[in-house]
């Protein structure tokens, strides 16, 4: 405190006298923001309006947000929540995080406009490898056209807090949503005000305080969250319909690190509300109840046509950049074929062909092969897209319980061409069909690793897994299946995280640490050539048993 003038006066304590101060007082201004903005590595968020680049007609597209939330990044929101007017497109963040106020303001603006949000990234057309939203694919208007993608997309720090304001919160799997402790930032400023006092009779009153100037004082931060900010972050995810267990999860990480949520726990606590398919993309609306087949959305019903239809199923893969790249084969309803390789009288093997997509007719099929063969075991050898995940459980408990052999081969037959490996005019009308099983271009994807995870034993060779993704109304049943063969709860939840990226599929070294298969065929032998016919001549081609590896191999 130092005076800014002197005062001679006579009569001290009868006169009014007039008294002007300079004061200094240290201010501690506090922010919040959700870790590691030290050295931020993204530039602030920035809105895009983006329709598919394959879109004809009326397209909702959606609002690409990626960059770092900053206090600016509301307003930014703001004014492309009314450019769009009464349309309600998904928001598809990508984010490092930022300003956790800031993320509570957008969170509340995009759950009163209705507007559902997604975890993902987004490419515009004709944009190069290393700059996905470059300026030059962006219109005068702000639009653009491009296609998103899930590999690699992270949600991080502040951002989930502004993703949870959707009305519908999703992500795929190989998408990251990651949470860790809110840093308070205190800014420390040193004011100076003009103070003037009135002195009468000796008292002091202050009748006037004007600000003159500003110095900064240093900064410092703290992790613990002082009772305001507690209070606003549990009122926030009240509002929100978050469960309070997020808070645990953000205290368990440090500000420079990163707590990855897996997407069973996100939707078990509510963060997410469900995760996308493989088929499906980030920026795909919510379908609605009595939304068509053919409907541009997620979470489609799964209705299973009648068998007479022989419905096609087609499953288009991602690149990394999220375009469509190729597609799977189209399959038909799964049957069964008895098979053999070679003369069953001299020398042949034997094995269960189980071709097509699964349906809820499956299981009755395999289970009348089943009781035609009696107490004969031969291999399953499997092929298929997926399909209907409860009649897949029911395959599996029918397998385990008979005590099979599970394999992926993909079946030939003789004088059928490549279109049509199955064709009629080849297979036997009774007994044995003739024919060659091959390990190489075999898959077994989606619902089909759940049947594929039931053999006892389980082998592959050069073939590709894919993978299973439940709906949140799935996940209870889902987790007891795999209790139930061996493979636990967290062991998928690994598996979600440590998949390929270019292709969705389970390395098969990665197959064999999390218990999906046990073994691998050996080099020179094909699925299906471990059980010989019972006539058959011992030959080294028609082996006994496959090559089942122990812990202590498949550790190796």
């Amino acid at each position: 405190m130092r005076f800014a003038s002197s005062l001679h006066f006579k009569h001290l304590f009868s006169l009014p006298v007039l008294v002007f101060l300079l004061l200094n007082l240290p201010v501690d201004v506090a922010t919040s923001q959700a870790a590691g903005q030290k050295a931020a590595g993204q530039p602030p968020m920035r809105f895009i309006l983006v329709h598919h680049l394959l879109c004809m007609e009326d397209c909702p597209g959606w609002i690409s947000a990626e960059g770092r939330i900053t206090s600016d990044t509301p307003a930014q929101l703001r004014k492309i929540l009314k450019k769009i007017g009464n349309r309600k497109p998904p928001i598809v963040f990508r984010s490092e995080g930022g300003d956790v106020d800031a993320a509570y303001a957008m969170g509340r603006m995009i759950r009163k406009a209705g507007l559902e949000t997604a975890v993902g990234g987004t490419r515009l057309k004709d944009c190069p490898p290393d700059d996905l939203r470059c300026d030059a694919a962006i219109a005068k208007d702000g639009t653009a056209l491009g296609n998103t993608y899930s590999d690699g997309a992270y949600c991080f720090s502040a951002c989930p807090l502004a993703f949870a304001g959707g009305t519908s919160r999703v992500a795929s799997q190989w998408a990251f949503i990651g949470v860790h402790q809110i840093t308070t930032i205190y800014n420390g400023v040193r004011v100076s005000y003009r103070i003037e006092y009135k002195i009468v009779n000796g008292k002091k009153k202050e009748i006037s305080r004007k600000e003159v100037g500003r110095k900064s004082a240093g900064q410092s931060s703290s992790t613990k969250l002082g009772k305001k900010a507690s209070n606003a972050l549990m009122a926030y995810l009240k509002e929100m319909g978050v469960d309070k267990d997020l808070v645990d999860h953000m205290m368990s990480a440090t500000p420079d690190s990163i707590k990855i949520v897996p997407p069973a726990e996100a939707i078990r606590i509510g963060l997410m509300t469900d995760m996308l398919s493989y088929s499906e993309r980030p920026g795909m609306p919510l379908c609605a109840p009595d939304a068509a087949a053919e409907a541009v959305c997620h979470g489609h019903r799964a209705v299973q046509p009648p068998l007479a239809e022989a419905p096609v199923s087609e499953a288009p893969a991602q690149n990394a950049s999220g375009g469509a790249s190729e597609s799977l084969p189209k399959t038909r309803p799964m049957d069964f074929l008895l098979m053999s390789n070679g003369n069953c009288q001299e020398e042949c093997t034997q094995w269960i062909s189980a071709d097509g997509d699964i349906t809820p007719d499956t299981p009755a099929q395999l289970e009348a092969i089943l009781k035609a063969l009696g107490e004969r075991k031969l291999p399953i050898v499997l092929q298929s897209n997926g399909g209907d995940m409860d009649a897949a459980f029911a395959m599996g408990r029918l397998i385990r319980a008979a005590g099979l052999e599970t394999s992926i081969g993909r079946t030939q037959l003789p004088n059928c061409p490549k279109q049509d490996p199955r064709c009629k005019a080849s297979i036997a009308e009774s007994g044995l069909t003739e024919g060659e099983v091959f390990a190489g271009r075999a898959y077994c994807l989606s619902t089909c690793t759940l049947v594929l995870m039931s053999g006892t034993p389980r082998i592959v060779g050069y073939s590709a897994i894919g993978l299973v993704r439940p709906t949140a109304f799935e996940y209870m049943k889902f987790f007891a299946y795999f209790d139930e063969m061996g493979v636990t709860a967290e062991t998928y939840e690994t598996m979600m995280l440590a998949t390929s990226i270019e292709r969705k599929l389970v390395l098969r070294s990665q197959a064999l640490e999390l218990g999906i298969i046990n073994g691998v065929i050996p080099y020179g032998e094909e699925p299906g050539s471990h059980v010989c016919g019972p006539q058959a001549k011992e030959s080294l081609q028609c082996p006994t048993a496959p090559r089942v590896l122990s812990d202590a191999q498949r550790a190796l």
